[in-house]
């Protein structure tokens, strides 16, 4: 006589699960790989596509469906639907061992690529290649986290190697625009003027119009004084993030 699967049981293979631990019990669902945060981003709006199967789990590896008296107890209803929701939304994404290698070697390239981006031998005014950046890093001690966000993980990097100097190395500087009414920018001209490093071009006509460089450690510096000297009416537009030379041509 073959042996009967329990009815609340189902088996499932290839999955990302979705863990939550709500009162005294943990419940899972069983997602399609890289469709939660899909989902949660708002690429994904079909549930269909993020669910393997429309139901709550007590253990998806063993197949074991949470039964409706746990579901009551722990989220004060049945209502599966409801519940799916919150799980998708509050629950822990449980990442398998290759998932989370490739997502962090994907984020270790990309901070730094944003490393080597923003940053510049001081002398030549031109970027270090992408395995000079690496190599400071370790030499630094700095470990890359696949949780953190890239950006925030550069712009620490980025403060460390300028403080250490293990390579000579600068942030690139920012290309920005300052204008404003004539009349009023003679009033606070010289103060920004002192905050930028190079001038490109100046011009004065009905506004005063000044495009130069300047360090990006200055951007907010200048914003804050061109809102207080000019109540608001001058604008400060960055033109390019970070300006470096490539071969004879500035980028």
């Amino acid at each position: 006589m073959p042996i009967q699967q329990p009815s609340n049981q189902i088996k499932l293979t290839n999955v990302s699960l979705v863990r939550m631990r709500k009162g005294k019990r943990r419940f899972e669902l069983a997602c399609y790989q890289n469709k939660v945060q899909d989902w949660r981003s708002g690429v994904e709006t079909d549930l269909d596509e993020v669910l393997q199967i429309p139901n709550v789990f007590l253990n998806v590896s063993k197949g074991q469906v949470a039964p409706n008296e746990d579901l009551k107890a722990s989220f004060g209803t049945t209502d599966t639907d409801k519940i799916i929701l919150e799980i998708l939304k509050k629950g822990e994404l449980q990442v398998g061992e290759k998932e989370r290698h490739a997502k962090l070697q994907q984020q270790h390239a990309t901070v730094i690529d944003l490393v080597a981006s923003k940053c510049v031998n001081p002398s030549t005014k031109r970027p270090y290649p992408t395995t000079i950046i690496e190599k400071a890093l370790a030499e630094l001690g700095i470990n890359i986290t696949a949780t953190k966000n890239a950006k925030a993980q550069a712009l620490d990097a980025i403060k460390q190697l300028v403080a250490k100097q293990i390579i000579p190395i600068a942030r690139a500087r920012m290309r920005i625009r300052v204008f404003g009414n004539a009349k009023e920018a003679k009033k606070y001209r010289d103060t920004v003027v002192a905050l930028i490093e190079e001038i490109e071009d100046e011009n004065w006509s009905q506004e005063w119009d000044c495009v130069g460089f300047i360090e990006p450690g200055k951007y907010r510096e200048i914003g804050d004084l061109l809102r207080n000297e000019s109540k608001g009416r001058a604008n400060l537009e960055v033109l390019d993030m970070a300006v470096i030379q490539e071969g004879e041509e500035a980028l």
